[in-house]
């Protein structure tokens, strides 16, 4: 895929696409520290920052899958990783697992939750800009315990995501969104906003 890097953010929004097939062409720590260095301009309260980033690159891939591999064929309802699904995952050029700090008070975790995903979302704008795609990957491994403790995720933090990133080797079509004006409630007067409290209890 060959994107100019002028493109307007309205473009590299609505072109934008989940990637779950990669070139083998690396990517480099360098090109992911640029893309992270972006990516923490997103809004977060206070200023806390609430973010931290494990990245796997090489050999550091193989023991990621080797541990995701693991995971998949224990517990309760294990599931045997294909060996074709295994090749896929270490064809990936690079993955970087996004932690945060879990904390206890709900309004706080919220907001820092809303934050990583903004920062999430900022990197998967700037590395479209760059030619660069990524799958947002949440499989239910991101939520063990043995999962965290083997990749270095430390006690109190949360996995958000697993980005698996490289460049596009096949770039999906735009599915369809749904209009504005089924999704948008417009008030310009307090009556209207009682009345439209009136229909949500009906």
């Amino acid at each position: 895929m060959n994107m100019e890097s002028n493109l307007t953010v309205e473009e590299v929004i609505r072109s934008r696409r989940t990637i779950k097939k990669f070139k083998k062409d690396p990517i480099s720590l360098d090109t992911l520290k640029e893309l992270l260095d972006i990516a923490i301009w997103a809004p977060n309260h206070k200023m806390r920052e609430p973010w931290r980033f494990i990245a796997f690159l090489d050999e550091g891939k193989q023991h990621l899958v080797e541990v995701l591999k693991n995971e998949k064929e224990k517990g309760k309802f294990p599931r045997p990783m294909k060996p074709e699904r295994l090749e896929q995952l270490l064809s990936i050029p690079a993955f970087v697992v996004v932690v945060m700090q879990a904390d206890p008070r709900p309004m706080i975790f919220e907001e820092d939750f809303a934050a990583v995903s903004a920062c999430i979302q900022n990197f998967q704008l700037a590395a479209w800009e760059r030619g660069i795609g990524m799958l947002w990957n949440t499989d239910p491994t991101i939520y063990s315990p043995t999962f965290h403790e083997q990749i270095g995720v430390k006690p109190g933090e949360k996995v958000v995501g697993i980005m698996q990133i490289g460049y596009p080797d096949m770039t999906p079509k735009a599915q369809q969104r749904t209009s504005i004006e089924e999704k948008l409630t417009v008030i310009t007067s307090a009556f209207q906003l009682e009345e439209n409290k009136w229909k949500i209890h009906l």
